[in-house]
């Protein structure tokens, strides 16, 4: 085996399918033949868990015949044909089971490797408008059976968890997730990572609507996996449709769903990432704190998952930006919302009415310069108490200059330049320092700059408002008591791929022509500190992302790791996936090793924050989200990804 190559079983996930069939009704040998037919198909999909619809083997809509004794008999010789199918993929499938003191119950039935590991009864039962489930079924709410049968001795039980290649999932039935208390709640606490749901819900105007939201919402309560089948529209359709509805969510998010209503039957082939689920609920403290339920059975259905060395879910490659436009224009609004919101509180808490920004004209300080107006009308307060300052130094170029008179002048502002050259060359001189490219010349500019600013916020009895970025502080690409240092950062919990996205947003969205026409310019020029002299020409001579790598790189890498709690190995290779033909492994593994370098070397910079509003999942705080002691190392980690291949 080419130990380049990634099985991504081992880096837990688990491709699973849900499968809407053609339904023969009251048919159970033919319905039999189609299960069959769907796992062969899902074999070489490299599914290792397949689930069907409720009462999959009789169709939902047999009414009365299920009383049939002929059908019953049939249904049990039906799931022999399954049982003995000889493809290795765990089947869950839907089923009318009489137990032996003669209540019919509605059941599934979980299959592998040649046996019947349980059966699932249902506990709700819908007796209401178009269902009348009583009239068949008995509730199996408190039912404990062993049954003995031909599959063997069996468990007929709700609260059953079945393991499968080291995850563990659990079952319900259809109306088991629409009742108060579903039994979904208590299989996820008691350990269950991935909920399956067999069902039969009609189709009804905006019902699909909410069956997606309830499927969604409940993978988020449970911090789970979850999956749902629904019974497809070749069941009878005398009074109902039914629409083969299929769904995938992982912890609130809706990972695949399918087409509904098509007459040859559905797939929906997904990966659940229950290694980050894992990691979810060690995070989440609500979760890991309620009681966990008592009496839950564990079953081994004996399938061993095959390798995986694709994934059907492609990585965002900027999971921190959403690719729907009409998702990240909601988003947009709601984080400049939060940004101004926080420093118009920040203002009135501190007694003032004016602001203090250092304009350098880059992403950052542009960003800021945004919410500040926001803020300021917030308070009904005129632009004119914003006080910009233009700080020109050796590094500074013509152009940033240039851009920095052009964002003034387009939003009204009062903007005053500094050039610190002078200041800076009289520092050095009392320094006896005479270098021109090394982090002394670098930093006496940036803490030049920064006195500058306080001394200026003191002045005008204003706040200075703090510009570095999410990315930034995560990578510490700021100067200790310098840029590093503010009154407050309205920037702290914007990642730099969404900085990018939000000027370029609020230039088409809100600007005038003049601001966006400047905008644009400052999307135009590419990153940089600017604290290494101009070239030739009064061009940028010094590129933040040629030093310490791509932001949008450190930007999937910094998600991965603090938010999903993923290794280096995962990783890499989700990064393999997300940037496929725009990076090589070579590259990716060299930024990867810089980011974990950089993360865990400047973690010291991160202790000293000033305050900022969070305004995603990702937050750097040490106040909130992120809690690290500044002498860890990242060593093992960095040891880790020596060890990665060069290729993905």
């Amino acid at each position: 085996m080419d130990e380049s190559v990634v099985d991504f079983a081992e880096l837990g996930f688990l491709r699973v399918a849900a499968v809407a069939p053609r339904v023969h009704i009251a048919d159970p040998e033919a319905n039999a033949r189609e299960v069959i037919g769907h796992l062969e198909a899902l074999r070489d999909a490299g599914a290792s868990l397949a689930l069907f619809p409720e009462l999959g083997l009789t169709g939902y809509t047999a009414e009365d015949l299920f009383f049939d004794s002929s059908l019953l008999k049939g249904v049990a010789e039906a799931l022999a044909l399954i049982v003995d199918c000889p493809v290795p993929i765990a089947a869950v499938v839907g089923l009318p089971w009489r137990s032996p003191d003669g209540r019919l119950f509605n059941c599934a039935a979980v299959i592998g490797g040649g046996q019947v590991a349980g059966l699932v009864p249902k506990t709700a039962l819908p007796n209401h408008g178009e269902f009348y489930e009583r009239r068949w079924f008995a509730s199996g709410r408190s039912v404990d059976l062993e049954v003995n049968s031909d599959f063997g001795a069996l468990r007929l039980c709700p609260n059953q968890l079945f393991e499968l290649g080291g995850h563990r999932f659990a079952v319900e039935l259809c109306e088991d997730l629409w009742s108060p208390r579903p039994p979904g709640a208590a299989h996820s606490l008691a350990g269950a990572e991935l909920v399956l749901n067999l069902s039969a819900s009609n189709e009804l105007v905006s019902k699909a609507d909410y069956r997606r939201d309830l499927v969604r919402m409940a993978s988020g309560a449970w911090v789970c996996g979850y999956l749902y089948a629904g019974a497809g529209v070749t069941e009878s359709t005398k009074d109902l449709v039914f629409g083969g509805h299929l769904l995938a969510a992982e912890n609130g998010v809706l990972l695949a769903e399918s087409e509904r209503f098509g007459l040859d039957g559905a797939e929906l082939v997904v990966d659940f990432d229950l290694g980050k689920l894992r990691h979810d609920r060690m995070q989440n403290k609500t979760f890991a704190d309620s009681p966990r339920p008592q009496g839950h059975r564990n079953a081994a259905v004996a399938v061993a998952p095959p390798r995986l060395e694709q994934l059907q879910r492609i990585p965002d490659p900027h999971p921190f930006v959403p690719k729907d436009e009409t998702v990240f224009d909601a988003r947009a609004r709601e984080v400049l919302a939060i940004q101004s919101a926080g420093l118009s509180r920040r203002m009135r808490g501190a007694g003032v009415e004016r602001l203090v920004l250092g304009t350098s004209g880059g992403l950052d300080s542009t960003l800021a310069l945004l919410v500040c107006l926001d803020a300021l009308g917030q308070l009904d307060l005129p632009t004119a108490n914003l006080q910009a300052l233009s700080l020109p130094g050796p590094g500074t170029s013509e152009h940033t200059r240039a851009t920095v008179a052009q964002l003034a002048a387009a939003t009204a502002i009062s903007c005053r330049e500094i050039p610190i050259s002078t200041a800076v060359s009289e520092q050095l001189s009392d320094l006896a320092h005479e270098a021109r490219d090394d982090v002394v010349f670098e930093n006496v500019q940036a803490r030049q700059r920064t006195g500058l600013l306080f001394n200026t916020a003191n002045q005008v009895g204003g706040l200075l408002v703090g510009t570095g970025d999410l990315s930034e502080l995560a990578l510490g690409w700021c100067t200790y008591n310098a840029d590093h240092m503010a009154s407050y950062n309205v920037n702290a919990g914007v990642p730099k791929t969404l900085v990018a996205y939000l000027i370029r947003w609020y230039a088409s969205h809100r600007a005038s022509a003049a601001l966006a026409e400047a905008l644009q310019r400052v999307l135009d020029t590419p990153i940089s500190p600017e604290l290494l002299p101009a070239e030739d020409g009064g061009g940028i001579s010094q590129r933040t992302e040629s030093i310490i790598g791509p932001f949008e790189l450190h930007d999937f890498f910094l998600y991965h790791y603090v938010r999903n709690g993923a290794a280096p190995d995962k990783i890499f290779a989700l990064a393999g996936l997300a940037f496929a033909g725009r990076y090589e492994g070579k590259e990716l593994k060299r930024w990867l090793k810089v980011f974990f370098q950089r993360f865990f070397g400047q973690q010291f910079k991160r202790t000293t924050l000033p305050a900022g509003p969070k305004v995603g999942t990702v937050s750097l705080s040490p106040r909130g989200d992120w809690r690290m002691p500044d002498e860890a190392q990242a060593a093992r980690l960095v040891a880790a990804i020596d060890r990665l291949p060069e290729t993905h």
